[in-house]
Parts: C-alpha cells; sequence; structure tokens
C-alpha cells in the first residue's frame, strides 16, 4: 500500500536525514545526498534542489 505524503515532505524528512547522517558520519553532503535521493526514491528534481539548498546555506553567514 502506498502513503501519499503533502508536497513537499519528502524534501523535508530527507533534509532532517542529511543532517543527522553529517554529524553521525562526517560525509560529504553530496555523498548524503546521492544516498537520500536513494533511500527517498527522489527525483532527479528534487535531487538537484537538496544540492542547491545545502550550497545557499553553506554560503550564507550565520549569526
Amino acid at each position: 500500500m502506498t502513503t501519499i505524503m503533502p508536497q513537499g515532505e519528502l524534501l523535508r524528512r530527507a533534509v532532517k536525514w542529511i543532517d543527522g547522517q553529517r554529524e553521525l558520519t562526517g560525509e560529504p553532503v553530496s555523498a548524503l545526498i546521492n544516498k537520500a535521493a536513494m533511500n527517498f526514491n527522489m527525483s532527479p528534481k528534487d535531487a538537484e534542489f537538496l544540492v542547491g539548498f545545502f550550497k545557499e546555506r553553506e554560503e550564507s553567514p550565520r549569526n
């Protein structure tokens, strides 16, 4: 049986998973995005969004 998730929920879960894995393993974001794309059965467009999201987040100044 397939569960329908609200639009964006998959990306939110992937971001949380990537952040958690970065803390645990210290793996590079690019490798974790590839793993998240497979684990969460994401489209290439969703994976591309994650690349941009994490790139922007790392470039933005922290308070």
